[in-house]
């Protein structure tokens, strides 16, 4: 699935998706797709930027559901562990992965005005790969992150 952020589309139709997606790779799993983390998920897939962990918290509160720091940043590290979610490195921020159920590095493409981001499918850092390998280092995750401006900021 991908959900480009900079293009326009049918984004109640990527979150449905999104959803079904997350349901069936934690069926598949034998995992539980908790209230909570549905919730932590349905906030992040409304927004078409990342959100720290305190943002997801206050939209907890202004629904009516008041939960504390440690419930969601365990459903955050759930949702991560599983590829349903990502990590920014650079924003300290979490963002839902449109490339679920696919084996892939990911790589995001941060507006520095208006700060959405996108992720970029099929980016492989084949090179850095090669470089760890003659230096018998074994990479265990990477992070690509490129800040720019977005079309609609650019103009």
């Amino acid at each position: 699935m991908s959900c480009p952020s900079f293009v326009p589309h049918d984004h109640a139709a990527c979150r449905r998706d999104a959803l079904s997606q997350a349901e069936a790779l934690c069926a598949a799993e034998g995992a539980r797709l908790t209230p909570i983390r549905r919730k932590v998920l349905e906030v992040l897939l409304k927004q078409p930027k990342s959100l720290g962990a305190y943002d997801i918290l206050n939209q907890f509160a202004e629904s009516g559901e008041p939960k504390q720091p440690p419930a969601i940043y365990r459903a955050l590290d759930f949702l991560v562990e599983r590829g349903l979610v990502h990590r920014l490195e650079k924003l300290n921020a979490y963002v839902a992965c449109s490339c679920q159920g696919d084996s892939h590095v990911p790589a995001f493409l941060i507006c520095r005005a208006c700060d959405r981001v996108s992720e970029a499918p099929d980016i492989t850092p084949r090179r850095l790969d090669a470089a760890a390998q003659t230096q018998g280092f074994r990479i265990e995750r990477t992070v690509v992150e490129a800040v720019g401006l977005c079309e609609a900021c650019a103009e």
